[in-house]
């Protein structure tokens, strides 16, 4: 963990400064940015500050609004936190940003800091410095990263996050399910269960230090809260039938899960303060899925009440259940949206699965990609991005793990040792 963060070490620009994105367009022209290697002090191996600027470079140009410039194009070299950089020599390969860094070791610490400055009006924007253990270098570029996307787009970063999901190995008919956890790009991942017993649908706990899943540990479908740093495991409780897509309310205190009974299933709300347990749904159909709006007065939720998959949304204690999905086809899998602007949803039209967002009303309906097989739509803890799976066929096909932007056009494979399914998005680290 980080042992300080000194914010804004340096003086930032004004309001006013020349470098800006607006993020609510629709389609945006990516910023080129100029990201040279971090400089080390000496004191550190210098593959450590050259890892911690790509990791910057990485993160900023996946999110899609932003171009990293080819450093073979670069005609200033060995700049320093402590200098004033050439913009001259960054405005003629068209750098409008430019960042520079410097890593050290102070007292067994890793110290990393860095300067966002616009080329154009030759402002600095930003300024920050970080002490942490050096276990945690790709961690600071992740946060370097998350300054750099705030102070260019006015929005929060999502690059300091953590995916929780099931790894999937092994032949299609026999495949070994295993929760796992890695840093939003992919890295630093680590097993969190054997194997031993089919886990599904994990999701985090708004305190990023605990999820919920359902497990078939002792051939009894069960739900499970566990830390994922201490590796304490409890369950909720036993209740007759299945449970399904348990999932946190945004305060932490209560779980809404699904309960099959006699057939059909409905949902219900459980204190976990208390273990106290309210009904919500009291229908002969299949009421799964739920999602908490993000000030939890809210859950959506899929149904066949009517006949085919649908997402409805309801208050929080069961009440004013209302269809909110329109259009032709089955709705799936909703999501809501931490912005509490839009609901993600799974979709089944003509054969082909598709993604899509739509605003809480039901209005406002687009697709934003679609796959052979896409299913699990996650968000980003700022509600920019969405993360969900995406099936190959064949026998020896499997799931993947994708990311797609609200603008539909910034679509990127996350990379995972094998095969991925069912992600869920942690909020960010504090």
């Amino acid at each position: 963990m980080l042992a300080a963060l000194l914010g804004m070490l340096l003086s930032a620009a004004p309001a006013h400064a020349v470098v800006e994105l607006d993020i609510t367009q629709g389609n945006i022209q990516p910023l080129p940015i100029a990201i040279p290697d971090f400089a080390g002090n000496g004191s550190i191996d210098p593959a450590i500050a050259l890892e911690i600027s790509n990791v910057v470079a990485s993160d900023l140009r996946s999110s899609g609004l932003f171009i990293p410039i080819d450093q073979a194009a670069f005609i200033e070299r060995g700049l320093d936190t402590d200098s004033v950089p050439n913009f001259a020599d960054w405005r003629v390969i068209n750098a409008q940003a430019l960042v520079v860094g410097r890593i050290g070791g102070i007292d067994g610490r890793l110290s990393a800091e860095f300067r966002l400055w616009d080329v154009l009006s030759g402002q600095q924007l930003a300024g920050e410095q970080f002490f942490t253990g050096f276990k945690d270098a790709r961690r600071v570029g992740h946060l370097i990263a998350d300054a750099i996307y705030e102070r260019i787009t006015g929005e929060r970063g999502y690059f300091d996050t953590r995916i929780v999901f099931v790894d999937e190995s092994g032949p299609k008919d026999k495949r070994v399910k295993r929760l796992a956890i890695m840093d939003q790009d992919g890295h630093n991942m680590r097993l969190l269960t054997t194997g031993q017993t089919l886990v599904l649908t994990p999701r985090f706990s708004p305190s990023t230090q605990e999820i919920t899943y359902m497990s078939y540990e002792g051939a009894v479908p069960r739900v499970y809260l566990l830390n994922i740093e201490t590796g304490q495991k409890e369950t909720v409780g036993s209740f007759p039938g299945m449970t399904f897509a348990p999932r946190f309310s945004p305060d932490g205190q209560r779980i809404v899960m699904s309960l099959e009974q006699g057939g059909n299933s409905n949902l219900f709300a459980m204190d976990l303060r208390n273990r106290h347990t309210m009904q919500l749904t009291h229908t002969a159909a299949i009421d799964t899925a739920p999602c908490y709006s993000p000030d939890g007065r809210q859950i959506t939720f899929e149904t066949d009440r009517d006949g085919s998959k649908q997402i409805y949304v309801m208050d929080a204690d069961g009440a004013n259940q209302r269809r909110i999905s329109q259009g032709e086809g089955s709705y799936s899998t909703p999501v809501w949206s931490p912005r509490g602007d839009l609901i993600a949803f799974t979709k089944m039209l003509n054969g082909r699965f598709l993604i899509g967002v739509m605003r809480p009303d039901g209005s406002g309906e687009r697709i934003l990609t679609e796959g052979f097989h896409n299913e699990g739509p996650t968000w980003s803890p700022n509600g920019r991005v969405l993360m969900f799976f995406r099936e190959s066929p064949g026998a020896a096909g499997g799931p993947r793990l994708y990311t797609i932007d609200l603008t539909g056009y910034n679509e990127r494979q996350v990379a995972t040792p094998a095969f991925g399914s069912d992600p869920a998005w942690s909020p960010l680290i504090n």
